[in-house]
């Protein structure tokens, strides 16, 4: 059974995806959290980091809305079949999450290539943070990690998707790849395959986090379709609603 170590609603601060905006999250830091309970979590709107769970509480600003992909009926567009076409020669791995020099390195460039390409502030991340954040134990923690066996240098590790797996969802919580592959669509093919792989292990539900409109970086979870969008914020003791492709959920109270 989890065990709630602090649960707290974060003060208000500046949005990360609308800088117009003012955020703060509902967080919970837990542990022993069954997939069980956890699964209880995910379908109301919350994601995790480690041992932190959490979700928006924001008062007057409801953009970021939580969006699965059916399985059982995604239909991928003609980029997105492609997308997976061109990353099939890749070797794939589905394991527990793990921390090496390798992977702090392949975060290191993918990150470095996001601050020149978009801005991002410098996020330096040693063994421990890399840890806390994507290879912390927990039941339901896997890494899909994607190998360029035909690389120059031999065998090399072009990406990884950090993922979190329940009877009935699986979760894609990150993704970081190789930049010099970028032109391979390696982000798109992730999603594609993380939906591919939930379908084989008959997880009806694949959960890409939040929807923000008029944030860029977030836009292209809605090109997932058919996909559907959760009303609000739930508590334990309601039943939540997920509404297939509705664009107007989470607009901002009129």
């Amino acid at each position: 059974m989890a065990r709630v170590l602090e649960s707290f609603v974060e003060s208000d601060r500046r949005c990360v995806y609308l800088p117009v905006e003012r955020a703060r999250q509902d967080v919970r830091v837990m542990v022993d959290v069954s997939a069980e309970e956890y699964e209880e979590l995910l379908v109301r709107g919350y994601r995790r980091f480690g041992p932190v769970y959490f979700r928006p509480a924001c008062g007057d600003c409801a953009e970021c809305v939580s969006l699965r992909i059916p399985t059982a009926t995604f239909a991928p567009t003609k980029s997105q079949k492609r997308a997976a076409k061109a990353c099939s020669r890749f070797r794939i791995e589905v394991a527990r999450p793990e921390v090496d020099e390798e992977r702090l390195a392949l975060f290191a460039r993918w990150h470095a290539a996001r601050e020149d390409a978009r801005g991002w502030d410098p996020s330096p991340t040693d063994r421990q943070s890399y840890f806390q954040s994507f290879a912390y134990p927990h039941p339901c923690a896997r890494e899909i990690a994607f190998y360029d066996d035909d690389a120059e240098e031999g065998r090399k590790l072009v990406a990884v998707g950090i993922a979190d797996e329940t009877p009935h969802a699986w979760s894609a919580v990150y993704f970081f790849y190789e930049p010099s592959y970028a032109r391979l669509s390696l982000g798109v093919a992730n999603v594609f395959l993380q939906v591919e792989i939930a379908r084989a292990r008959a997880i009806p539900y694949v959960y890409l986090g939040y929807r923000v409109r008029g944030c860029a970086s977030l836009t292209y979870k809605s090109s997932y379709r058919p996909h559907e969008l959760l009303v609000g914020r739930p508590e334990a003791h309601e039943e939540p609603i997920w509404l297939p492709n509705v664009e107007s959920i989470g607009s901002r109270p009129r």
